[in-house]
């Protein structure tokens, strides 16, 4: 019974690791419906797992239950979204200012490096999201609070799907490239001061970049 019940967890988590994905890349848009039965039939499975896959990304945020409409994929508003962006710029100015009074740890700032040049070479967008996530990752565990870090990860999967938006926007990865990278020597130099203020003016950027996206799309 309890290997039943795992391996229904499992396919749980699977299926819902998978409507993620979908709607990170841009597959399903705010509003679409998830279809349970698809989903059944797709992984070979009875409707339960496919419904608590649903409820899975309900807790995360990135689905909504409609009344007559069913679970759908959640479309933010324009003070969501701002305020997600707006927590994140916090906790990370938060992060750097310990960062600042710790030290900082060579081996987190190498990960860091590690991921950039993977940026680098990534093209496609809702990858590169994933790793500009990781990247901003290691820095607020660079912190050493476990408060920050918490907190930033409970932003999850709603930041990445805002993120990835404003990625979309052409030129953002180049710039967010160039401008990782001055981090990283800046960090590397023991500025923290400079790293603080550059930190605020990407993180600024990316709001703007959102406000100009949900501004063009509301003409």
């Amino acid at each position: 019974m309890k290997t039943n019940k795992f391996t229904q967890n499992a396919l749980s988590n699977h299926i819902a690791e998978h409507i993620t994905e979908q709607i990170i890349k841009g597959e399903l848009i705010p509003g679409d419906k998830l279809i349970e039965h698809i989903y059944a039939e797709e992984y070979g499975t009875s409707r339960a797992p496919v419904r608590e896959a649903i409820y899975l990304l309900s807790i995360e945020g990135l689905v909504e239950r409609i009344p007559r409409k069913g679970a759908v994929v959640k479309d933010y508003t324009e003070n969501e979204i701002y305020d997600l962006l707006e927590i994140r710029n916090m906790l990370e100015a938060m992060a750097i200012e310990r960062i600042g009074r710790n030290g900082v740890d060579q081996a987190s700032l190498q990960k860091m490096a590690d991921v950039l040049n993977e940026m680098k070479d990534e093209t496609v967008i809702h990858q590169y999201t994933q790793l500009n996530h990781t990247f901003h990752m290691t820095l607020v565990e660079m912190s050493k609070s476990e408060t920050i870090k918490t907190m930033y990860l409970r932003l999850g999967w709603p930041l990445l799907r805002i993120q990835s938006l404003s990625f979309a926007n052409n030129g953002n990865i180049e710039k967010s490239v160039r401008e990782h990278q001055m981090l990283i020597d800046l960090l590397r130099e023991g500025n923290i001061k400079e790293a603080a203020n550059l930190l605020k003016c990407h993180n600024d950027d990316v709001i703007l970049s959102m406000k100009n996206k949900l501004g063009s799309k509301n003409k």
